[in-house]
């Protein structure tokens, strides 16, 4: 029997989960507000990275600096109550033999020091009321794997002396500073002065001098044994070495000698003599300062 009417249709019901095949679902209220604030957040966190990272370097504290000194040097100068920042900052500077030195040495007063950008260096300044000729400049010019150090040229009115301490500052280092126990002066000039250290390797340029004047020493009678001069040179036919002399400049005392400043340290092999008038006075110290050879005390360092 046959069906009359209208033909059957299949019918579309909208379904309630839109297909990811068919139109997009549409975001929810708010979402772009949510997204800018998330992105706002990211950038909070990167400035107050940033802003930390900046007040850290610009507000470095300055026993940050003594921490380097005391390790660069095996603690045998140290920035003691260091007060500052690594940029600017004043310490007592003391001279010593290493960790646990018992004959350690401070100068009067506090040595001050500036550091400033200039170009693709760091300026350098130092002040020292006791002992530096004042203000000092240095320019250090750091890299990879290597640093630079120049001693700037001082203003003509002070003179060509940089620096002057008290002899007694040695007794600082130990042996055989403190079996010696100077007295006097030293007294540190520089012509053109510059150092740099590369991949463990030391090099210098230009020349230093350094003066003992009217050295004393607590193993002799005489009140003043004389004045002498070491000279540091750089050594053009042997990079990473410094040639050194040492010269009497007068005195009872006459000491002299040569040698050489390397990675290694310090080699000096020279002679030390004594007035046959002042001999007498002079035996015990030729005796404790090298390995006596008749009249003369032959010198051996390193």
């Amino acid at each position: 029997m046959a069906l009359h009417g209208s033909p059957w249709r299949p019918t579309y019901q909208p379904s309630a989960h839109p297909s990811i095949f068919g139109t997009a679902a549409r975001k929810p209220p708010g979402h772009g507000w949510v997204a800018q604030a998330r992105a706002s957040r990211r950038w909070a966190v990167v400035g107050a990275v940033v802003g930390a990272t900046v007040a850290l370097v610009a507000f470095a504290p300055a026993h940050w600096l003594a921490q380097a000194v005391a390790s660069a040097t095996q603690q045998r100068v140290l920035l003691a109550n260091a007060q500052g920042t690594v940029w600017s900052g004043d310490a007592v500077l003391i001279l010593g033999a290493g960790a646990g030195s018992r004959d350690a040495r401070a100068l009067p007063g506090r040595i001050r020091w500036t550091l400033r950008p200039s170009g693709m260096a760091l300026r350098l300044g130092l002040q020292h009321d006791c002992c530096l000729n004042g203000e000092q400049l240095l320019l250090v010019r750091p890299g990879f794997g290597q640093v630079q150090v120049a001693l700037q040229p001082g203003r003509a009115e002070q003179g060509d002396w940089v620096g002057q301490w008290p002899a007694a500052w040695l007794v600082g280092l130990g042996t055989p500073w403190n079996t010696l126990r100077p007295g006097g002066a030293l007294r540190l000039t520089t012509q053109a002065l510059s150092l740099s250290w590369a991949q463990g390797r030391f090099a210098m340029t230009g020349s230093a001098g350094l003066e003992l004047r009217d050295f004393s020493s607590r193993l002799s009678t005489l009140p003043r044994l004389g004045s002498y001069r070491v000279t540091l040179s750089g050594d053009p036919a042997q990079a990473g070495t410094a040639m050194v002399t040492l010269d009497t400049l007068d005195g009872a005392l006459r000491l002299n000698g040569s040698g050489s400043w390397s990675k290694g340290g310090l080699r000096l092999r020279g002679e030390a003599t004594a007035t046959d008038a002042d001999r007498p006075a002079l035996n015990n110290l030729l005796n404790i300062i090298g390995r006596r050879q008749g009249a003369r005390s032959l010198l051996t360092i390193g």
